[in-house]
């Protein structure tokens, strides 16, 4: 089993429960869901491609894993859609150093692997979550570019378990040009309903991922202002 490593990298974790917390990011390449504001584009959007695309063995994701981050760091499985890919030989690799595997994902496919956290952000204008992902997950983050993107993300979300965390995320360019009705829209919604919570992408504010030398750096603007890199 390969994976198409995109990048990998360690930071902090940006935001949901585990914000602030040491993480070793590893992005699979490929995504069918193609969010016309995704702040990681290269992953999919044809004018951003990169060159080539390292495949890589579970056993050699957990070598840099292990070689570039200390014990205690979490990892984070992202994209792209990482669910499209069978995770259970890389999680198992990721376990044997004693390590959490965190999963980011859309949830369109079948969950494979003891996942130790799933982030479920749903995008209820491509395909929505499975039902059976849906159930799985201890967290969501619905990302909110329209005010009407807050009741379609809850639509989402028949199964959900009751103790999940809801967040409602500006999307980056909203936050960044704080665009009052959105974040409006999200003071009210977490108002009217104490189960959600507004979140923010505190990464991004700190540039944290740059200070890495193997994040993306390239100026990909989809969602975001190319003079700052997202």
């Amino acid at each position: 089993m390969k994976y198409p490593v995109f990048e990998r990298f360690y930071t902090w974790q940006g935001e949901g429960v585990h914000l602030g917390r040491a993480a070793y990011f590893v992005r699979l390449y490929g995504c069918p869901q193609e969010c016309p504001w995704c702040d990681s584009a290269g992953t999919w959007h044809r004018d951003y491609r990169p060159a080539g695309v390292q495949l890589m063995t579970p056993e050699a994701i957990a070598e840099c894993v292990a070689r570039e981050s200390p014990d205690g760091a979490v990892v984070v499985v992202t994209g792209g859609e990482p669910i499209l890919f069978d995770l259970a030989p890389l999680v198992d690799a990721l376990h044997g150093l004693g390590r959490r595997v965190h999963l980011e994902t859309s949830g369109i496919a079948p969950l494979r692997g003891a996942i130790d956290w799933v982030t479920l952000s749903p995008k209820p204008f491509g395909t929505p979550p499975l039902r059976s992902v849906v159930e799985q997950a201890h967290e969501v983050k619905i990302i909110v570019h329209d005010v009407s993107d807050i009741q379609d993300g809850l639509a989402t979300l028949n199964g959900l378990k009751d103790d999940a965390v809801i967040w409602l995320h500006p999307e980056w360019s909203r936050a960044r040009e704080r665009d009052v009705v959105v974040l409006n829209a999200i003071t009210e919604a977490v108002k009217a309903n104490p189960r959600l919570r507004a979140g923010y992408q505190m990464h991004k504010l700190y540039r944290a991922d740059d200070l890495d030398a193997n994040s993306d750096k390239r100026l990909i603007p989809l969602g975001g202002n190319p003079q700052l890199g997202y």
